[in-house]
């Protein structure tokens, strides 16, 4: 299987991927964004097909509406406007504007689904520098905003009386969000970037309550679900993405099962 270098540029994209969206939806699962994460994947569809259409890599044009739209959203958070009903607008619109830019670019079928369900089998050394580019980004985000992003996501009330450092946080927040739906997207597609950005953070909650072993717990799950994932995708010949979302599915459906009969 390693002998193609197709496999090899898919388990390191992969590999990538599951590490950031691991320590991302670590932060992302605390706040309570899954339902912003999930839009912010539709919202990465139309840009994506914008792209297509004006003639962009699709990932700049998903990094670009992603990164817009949740800032936009964030700037509403705080006022009388509830961004769950926000959200819903954008992501509703966006949806609309995606399956517009696709016909106006005349985009492929073949590209079409590789936005919706991603292609990592077809990842090339250059998509692969892009991406290890973007993953050392937010590396470096995460990590010199460690401490400010912990206490936003777990405790923010320790957050207000500092005021613009609060809301400073936030945005940066929106923005790691917004890079990491566009790193994710890269390996299972627009429709199932919040299977890898929430489920492995969502169940390595029910076995620990540290923020360290938190991340680390939720990056293994990441990667076991991504490298099962692209094998059995191997072996058979279909999607990568059904499988990694099963297998996650499963690890988040088994860790609800195992806290509830340990309560």
């Amino acid at each position: 299987m390693f002998e193609y270098a197709f496999m090899q540029n898919a388990f390191l994209a992969g590999t990538i991927v599951s590490i950031i969206a691991g320590m991302v939806g670590t932060f992302v699962v605390a706040r309570n964004y899954a339902f912003l994460t999930h839009s912010l994947s539709e919202i990465g569809f139309a840009g994506a097909a914008f792209g297509f259409w004006i003639g962009w890599p699709a990932l700049l044009g998903m990094m670009l509406a992603t990164a817009i739209a949740s800032l936009s959203i964030g700037a509403l958070e705080a006022s009388y406007t509830k961004q769950d009903n926000v959200t819903s607008a954008v992501s509703a619109l966006a949806i609309g504007l995606g399956i517009l830019f696709l016909a106006l670019g005349h985009t492929s079928t073949s590209a079409a689904t590789g936005i919706l369900f991603g292609s990592v089998l077809g990842i090339s050394h250059q998509d692969l520098l892009i991406l290890m580019t973007l993953a050392v980004f937010v590396l470096v985000l995460l990590s010199t905003n460690f401490r400010s992003l912990r206490q936003l996501s777990f405790d923010e009330a320790g957050l207000l009386h500092k005021g613009g450092k609060n809301r400073l946080s936030r945005y940066l927040f929106l923005i790691i969000i917004a890079l990491s739906v566009s790193i994710s997207s890269q390996l299972v597609g627009s429709l199932l970037i919040f299977v890898l950005v929430t489920l492995p953070a969502a169940s390595a909650k029910y076995f620990t309550d540290t923020v360290p072993k938190l991340m680390s717990l939720a990056i293994i799950f990441a990667l076991f679900g991504t490298w099962m994932g692209l094998t059995l995708a191997y072996l058979t010949n279909l999607p990568s993405s059904f499988f990694i979302a099963v297998i996650e599915v499963a690890i988040y459906l088994g860790a609800l099962w195992q806290f509830r009969i340990s309560q």
